[in-house]
Formats: C-alpha cells, structure tokens, sequence
C-alpha cells in the first residue's frame, strides 16, 4: 500500500484496481480495511520508531535544530463527527469536515513523527502536547524549535521557557504593542539589514528587511485591494465582511451603512512592506536566526509533496482508526520519498525523485 500511495497514489479502491491491472496482484478490499484495522493497533509506533531512527541517522546521530507545522486535510463527504470537524481551512473549504495534521521534522527535511487533531482546535494549543510528547518518547536533548507564527502565543512562549527550551518563532510585528511598533518603524532599515529590540529577560525581536519581499508584499496589498474595489462596485461586501481577517481590515463602514475602503488605512501599511519579525531566546547572531527560521520550507515542501505527489488528501473514510491508519500509511511513504532523494543526490542523479517514480513504471 505504501509503494502503490508512491507510484499510483488514490482511494484505496484505486488502490486495489491498479495491483490487479499492472502487478498482477489480487487484494480485496476487506484484506486492505483488516490491515488498515491491524496497523493503527499495533505498528503506529513501531513505524514512528523506524522513521525516527532513521532520521537520527542521517543526520549523523544528532538533532539539534527541528521544525514543527500544522496543515489541514479535508474529507469528500458532508458531515463531520468524532475527529471530522468543521475548522479553520488553510485551502478556504471552510464548511466541509477536516482534520488537522502536525508535523515535526529535522533540519534536512526528514520527518521525526506526527499527529493528527480535531479540525476545530486552535493550532496554537497543539505545539506543547507535541513537543512534551516527542521529547518523552525519543528523548530528545531539548533542540531548538522553530516555528511559524501561527503558533506564537504567550503560553507556547512561556512553556518552552520553562521548559528550558530555546526557539525560534515567527513574529507578528504589526500585533506588537504601540511602543515597540514605533520602535520598529523608526528603525529604517535598508535591503538586507536587521536590527534586535530586546524584550524580557533572554527574549529577543529580531527585525529584517528585504526588498524581494517588499515587492511581494505591495503585489499582495494591491491585489487585495483590487479585489474589494471590485467587490464593492458589485454590491457584494456587507457590515459582515468588515473584520480584521485579510484585507477586509481595510474596510469601514460610512455614513448610512455605506461600506467604503479606507485608503489612508491601505497607504499606512506600505511601510510595513518588506519588514519581517523573528522572535527568539537563542544565543545565535540575527542572521544565523533568520537562516534556520527560512529552512521553514522543508516542513511546506513536506506537505507540498504529500498533498500533490501522494495524494493524502481528499481523505474518504470515517472512522477515525482508518483515518489514522490513512495517515500513517503517506507518513512512510513520505519518509520513502525523502530517502529516494536522498540516494538519488548521493548518486549525482540530475532527475527528481517524481521522477524517478515515474521511470520505474517502464521497467
């Protein structure tokens, strides 16, 4: 099921349909779903045992620095019950069920283990269950965590201090307080410079600038509100839509009801444009911090390839141990995929890893 989720990734009714057409091998579906039964009972642990202690290896006995994320999967179906609920949707299916799934990996993009929660839960109350769990179970000598500013509040911070923790977490500096937002402005940064305001204690803000991301972030406002002027002159924006989610923060409410957009407010956040926060406890220079936090993309390419080359998602059961047992079955192959790049590197091989896959497939 794991080379086949590799090769020729799809429910598991496509699964059995493609060993029958192009390997010769007849499984039924009762056979899939008892082993499906069978592996969330009992190998869900000896599988994150394996993929740990590969990890560990590859990178030369030592995790020093990992990487923790949380995306959302959805389901094809319409209600939601027990672990399927209605949440926050990263891909915008907010009606639909879905899970969330957290993922720890190490600095090379290898994964170190996983979890699954409720699609309603608040992805900032899942880093302290995950973290306590992975150290207690591999004993892991307390790495540096780094993680998205999505799972930046005060008793995420708290906890891995006391804990005795060092991080790095992404900054929401336009959230900070009167006084340390003037501070930041004030600091007229150039491409390529950055500058520490100290906080509490060992509790640093690390403030960069980049012109690349200036640029992006003015295609993004812009774009934004291109989009509201459009919806405006069709009618469509209601007092409903003026909240502070995306670019509806630009929206006011004028004179009898009237939804309007208010340009000054748009104008002002130019010159946050380019400016971006990291907050840390590490002893580490700015730039070393700014370097770990953007390897952030291995965990982003590790979703990237499980959603697109493995097709993890749509997820088309309902109950939870197959749906756990689903998960744990892309897990591997995700593993499997890294070490085929893996190899394929060591070996100085110009085609990627989908690649790969695909030429097996005339052999």
């Amino acid at each position: 099921m794991v080379l086949t989720r590799l090769v020729n990734p799809g429910s598991k009714l496509k699964t059995i349909d493609y060993l029958v057409r192009y390997q010769g091998i007849k499984i039924g579906k009762d056979a899939i779903y008892r082993f499906l039964d069978k592996l969330h009972r009992k190998y869900k642990e000896e599988v994150e045992r394996l993929a740990f202690a590969h990890t560990l290896k590859v990178q030369g006995g030592h995790i020093g620095i990992v990487f923790y994320d949380m995306t959302t999967l959805h389901f094809e179906a319409a209600d939601g019950e027990d672990l399927r609920e209605t949440g926050f949707s990263k891909v915008g299916r907010h009606q639909g069920p879905q899970i969330y799934l957290g993922l720890l990996i190490s600095a090379t993009g290898f994964p170190i283990g996983y979890d699954i929660y409720e699609g309603g839960i608040y992805e900032g109350h899942t880093l302290i269950p995950f973290i306590k769990k992975f150290e207690k179970k591999f004993s892991l000598s307390k790495p540096v965590v780094v993680a998205d500013s999505g799972l930046l509040n005060l008793e995420n911070i708290d906890f891995l201090e006391s804990e005795g923790y060092t991080y790095i977490l992404g900054a929401r500096i336009k959230n900070e307080k009167r006084s340390i937002k003037q501070q930041i402005l004030s600091l007229d940064l150039k491409d390529g410079q950055n500058s520490v305001i100290d906080q509490r204690q060992t509790r640093k803000l690390i403030v960069s600038c980049s012109a690349k991301r200036a640029k992006k972030d003015e295609y993004n406002r812009k774009r934004g509100l291109k989009r509201l002027e459009k919806n405006i002159k069709s009618g469509k924006l209601t007092k409903e839509n003026i909240n502070k989610r995306g670019y509806n923060k630009y929206l006011r409410i004028e004179g009898d009801a009237r939804i309007e957009i208010d340009y000054e407010k748009f104008n002002l956040d130019a010159q946050w444009d380019g400016l971006k926060g990291y907050l840390t406890n590490t002893t580490l220079q700015p730039q070393k911090v700014i370097e770990n936090y953007s390897c952030l993309w291995q965990i982003e390419r590790a979703f990237r390839i499980s959603k697109s080359d493995l097709l993890i998602r749509p997820i088309f059961h309902r109950l939870r141990h197959r749906i756990e047992a689903h998960i744990c079955i892309s897990f591997v192959a995700y593993t499997i995929y890294k070490e085929l790049e893996r190899i394929l590197k060591m070996g100085n091989c110009k085609f990627s890893a989908r690649r790969a896959i695909e030429l097996t497939k005339n052999i």
